[in-house]
């Protein structure tokens, strides 16, 4: 029997250096399945700039995925680099964030997540569509983009 790992999600700048590595990894892991124009991340100075809320994951103290979210006015919340590194994938990771992004926005008086993901995302896809998001066209500055996918959920 193995114990449990203590999971723990803090609130951090994206410019320390774990969130820097994690939010690299990100970009790593997209950049062989999507050109970039349709890379839509913010980086590490975008994320600051836009003060997206962001967050670490980690699981017995190692850094394990992070995300975050902007708001814009009260209107909504975009969520912004989810992300799990590879060796903690498959236990219920991606999940947690989600849960403590929703969970700070709704704290904050937000009434609408959104969020855009990679058409080849299949996981992120099927999590988002299993947490309640629905399908919607492009919102924001984003354009129709054959290459993404944009959702929405209410949570208030």
């Amino acid at each position: 029997m193995t114990d449990k790992p203590i999971l723990r999600i803090s609130a951090e700048r994206p410019d320390t250096p774990e969130a820097t590595a994690l939010i690299a990894e990100l970009e790593a892991y997209l950049a062989p399945m999507y050109p970039a124009e349709s890379r839509h991340g913010l980086s590490v100075e975008r994320l600051i700039e836009a003060k997206v809320a962001f967050f670490v994951l980690r699981s017995d103290g190692a850094p394990a995925g992070c995300g975050g979210v902007q708001f814009f006015g009260r209107k909504y919340g975009e969520l912004k680099r989810i992300y799990v590194r590879p060796q903690f994938r498959s236990r219920g990771l991606s999940k947690r964030i989600m849960e403590h992004l929703e969970s700070y926005s709704r704290e904050h008086g937000i009434p609408l997540l959104r969020l855009e993901t990679g058409i080849h995302q299949h996981e992120a896809i099927g999590l988002y569509e299993r947490l309640g998001y629905t399908r919607i066209d492009p919102f924001g500055e984003y354009r129709p983009d054959p290459l993404s996918i944009f959702y929405e959920k209410r949570i208030r």
